[in-house]
C-alpha cells in the first residue's frame, strides 16, 4: 500500500534557527501515525512544514502522489491534507454554525457539507446544544470540538491534529479521546501528536519518536514495546 504522505529529507526553521533536521517518514501505509518525543523539538514544526504554514530549506513532502512542497496552504487544503493546530485557534467572534461553514469553503467540500455536518453533529452532540453561540463563550474543551469539527466539515482525505487534548480536564480529555477514535474508525487517517501515550498507542500502529528535529526511533505496526520503554524514550533515558 503506498503511504498517502511522505516526508522526504526535510530541514526547516525560522531565520538562522534550524529545528527539522534532514527529516524522513511515512504516513498511510499502515494507518494512523502517533508522533511524540520532548516540547520544543521540533513536532509542531514538522506539522507546520506538512501543511504549507512553514516552507523548509530543504527535502519535499509528498501527499497523494504529488509534490506539495511548494503548494499555499490553501491549496493543500483544497486537496484534503488538514491541520488542526494546538490551542484551539478558531475565529472566536464567529458562532458555531459560520464556523462549520466556513470548514467547507473549499470546491472540494462544499458538495459534502450537509453529509458532514450531520457526521460532526453525532461526533460532538454538544455543538448541537450550542449552534449559535458565539465560540469565546465555549470551554475549552467545547472549543477544540469546534475545531476538529470544523476540519472535519473540510472533508479531509488525512487529518492532523496537534495535542488535541491538551490543558482538557480529564473527562472532557477521555470524551475528546472517544472522538478521536470514533473519526479513525470512520475511515479518515490521522497523524496526531500527543503527550498522552497510552492514547497514542491504542490510536496508532505506527509511532515516531520526534528528538531534536530528528526521527530518533521509528516504532513500526507488529512491534511489541512496552510503556516504560516508551516512556524512557520521551523523557530521554533511552
Amino acid at each position: 500500500m503506498t503511504p498517502i504522505l511522505t516526508v522526504e529529507g526535510v530541514t526547516a526553521g525560522y531565520g538562522r534557527v534550524t529545528v527539522l533536521n534532514d527529516i524522513s517518514l511515512e504516513a498511510g501505509r499502515h494507518g494512523n501515525v502517533g508522533f511524540f518525543g520532548p516540547n520544543g523539538h521540533g513536532k509542531t514544526t514538522l506539522l507546520r512544514v506538512i501543511s504549507g504554514l512553514l516552507k523548509p530549506k530543504a527535502g519535499r513532502i509528498v501527499f497523494d502522489g504529488e509534490d506539495i512542497t511548494a503548494r499555499s496552504a490553501r491549496a493543500i487544503v483544497g486537496a484534503g491534507l488538514i491541520h488542526v493546530p494546538q490551542g484551539n485557534r478558531i475565529f472566536p467572534d464567529l458562532t458555531i454554525a459560520d464556523c462549520l461553514a466556513l470548514g467547507a469553503y473549499s470546491a472540494r467540500a462544499r458538495p459534502h457539507e450537509a453529509e458532514n455536518r450531520e457526521k460532526v453533529v453525532a461526533l460532538f452532540p454538544k455543538i448541537a446544544e450550542r449552534w449559535r453561540q458565539r465560540v469565546r463563550t465555549l470551554s475549552g474543551g467545547e472549543r477544540q470540538m469546534v475545531s476538529i469539527g470544523t476540519a472535519l466539515m473540510s472533508h479531509p482525505r488525512l487529518l492532523i491534529l496537534d495535542e488535541p487534548t491538551l490543558g482538557l480536564a480529564p473527562r472532557i480529555k477521555d470524551e475528546l479521546c472517544a472522538s478521536v477514535m470514533d473519526i479513525s474508525k470512520g475511515g479518515v487517517p490521522l497523524i496526531v501528536v500527543e503527550q498522552d501515550i497510552e492514547f497514542l498507542l491504542e490510536l496508532s500502529r505506527q509511532l515516531y519518536l520526534i528528538n531534536h528535529g530528528t526521527v530518533a526511533t521509528e516504532i513500526k505496526p507488529g512491534e511489541s514495546i512496552a510503556h516504560a520503554e516508551i516512556m524512557s524514550m520521551y523523557f530521554g533515558q533511552h
